[in-house]
């Protein structure tokens, strides 16, 4: 058995949609960041991610090689899981390296929100296909005489296709289910933003984030934000007056590119022996989410990883959870701290003790920073590499990520 570790990697600063880096689309920003991993040290094969894709597009990370100048004799290939995306990559590269001649993995992924393509419907592009095998012109004036009702709209916004919901109206469901009252939602984000701004003021993310188009820090972190501004917000997602998800307790749509190093010991010698963060253990879980909300694997996952290990919360130094709301964190940790739950929904009979929220996103989450779907999992696992390799040796790490789907992916970390 070989030991696989973990070596932060670059990103592009994050963006709101429609934002810094509106004109850009996936691999214009996905390609400076290859750059500068490539420029470090050539890696033996390539992983990346997208979750919202361009069609013209049918393998993004083979594409980034050409595009990146990068050697054509780097074997590379996309994978998917949502948000959980470049998360997966990097279990999957986890499971390479050290076998074969593959000893160092380039894995990451990205999202521009800003740029959504728009499908039309099956039956009609179906048709118009058909016609221009027959007759390319009578396809064109077919093309000219389209309508909204031809196209599959994202009217819900990201909606899970199995209940036609979004990830906001699913979380509300959790935010009931699980009485999480909208103050603490509220504070959680406002500890976000500050993690998050003093990251940028003490330079934790001067050499994590690269420069693009002229932006050199994440763009969405908010120095003003105060309970009282969050407090102020409008409901998102259920304006019947219950609602409790806001703008402000929710992770906005979000433009970033992100990567990370996965490498056995000979590919970490070719990074020149960096602080080793090593991957000890993984829980990727599934549920049914038709009745906590689709986000709640985690409070499944991290109890299993834990027990696995023989650990309570209080032996991990460091927790990095991904923030896609602030109720969802809240929610899963409650779950996950809850005996009754562990036992019935996770199996699990080990007391995990008391939650140590003071070790969570001590430099900010994906409310404060962003969330650009494939490149969270990169950006998270990145930022804990670096937190933990400059802890001391033993300390661990655990990072949670949810996806769409009722999906949750899990890693427990340890500082070599």
């Amino acid at each position: 058995m070989f030991d696989t570790f973990l070596v932060p990697g670059f990103r592009t600063a994050f963006a709101k949609a429609g934002g810094a880096f509106a004109k850009h689309n996936a691999i214009e920003l996905s390609v400076p960041v290859l750059q500068a991993m490539n420029a470090r040290t050539a890696p033996d094969f390539v992983v990346w991610g997208q979750v919202i894709p361009d069609a013209t597009v049918s393998n993004i990370a083979r594409e980034l090689i050409f595009e990146s100048k990068m050697s054509p004799n780097i074997p590379a290939f996309s994978t998917v899981m949502a948000c959980s995306t470049s998360f997966i990559g990097t279990i999957e590269a986890s499971g390479m390296v050290g076998l074969g001649d593959f000893h160092l993995a380039l894995v990451g992924g990205v999202e521009t929100m800003s740029h959504v393509p728009l499908a039309l419907k099956a039956q009609f592009a179906d048709s118009v296909l058909g016609q221009f095998v027959k007759n390319p012109a009578a396809a064109l004036e077919t093309l000219q005489k389209v309508t909204p009702q031809d196209f599959d709209l994202p009217i819900h916004g990201w909606a899970n296709r199995q209940s036609g919901r979004s990830m906001g109206e699913h979380t509300e469901d959790t935010a009931k289910h699980f009485a999480i009252p909208r103050a603490e939602q509220d504070k959680r984000a406002l500890l976000s933003h500050q993690g998050a701004i003093t990251g940028q003021d003490s330079g934790f993310f001067k050499d994590i984030v690269i420069p693009f188009d002229g932006v050199d820090h994440d763009m969405i972190p908010r120095r003003d934000t105060s309970l009282e501004k969050l407090a102020s917000l409008k409901p998102a997602f259920d304006h019947s007056g219950a609602g409790t998800l806001t703008a402000g307790n929710s992770s906005p749509n979000t433009d970033g590119a992100a990567s990370i190093w996965v490498a056995d010991a000979e590919g970490l010698k070719r990074l020149g022996n960096p602080p080793a963060v090593r991957l000890v253990d993984w829980q990727v879980q599934a549920m049914d989410f038709h009745e906590e909300g689709i986000l709640m694997a985690p409070a499944r996952a991290i109890p299993r990883l834990l027990a696995r290990n023989k650990l309570r919360f209080a032996d991990v130094q460091l927790w990095n959870i991904h923030e896609a709301f602030a109720a969802q964190v809240l929610a899963n940790i409650k779950a996950a701290s809850d005996p009754v739950y562990r036992r019935e929904k996770a199996g699990v009979d080990f007391d995990l003790g008391e939650f140590p929220w003071d070790r969570v996103n001590p430099h900010g989450g994906s409310l404060a920073i962003g969330h650009p779907f494939a490149a969270t999992g990169a950006r998270i696992l990145s930022q804990a590499a670096k937190e933990l390799g400059a802890m001391a040796p033993s300390s661990r790490g655990v990072v949670s990520v949810c996806a769409d789907g009722g999906h949750g992916t899990v890693a427990l970390l340890e500082r070599v």
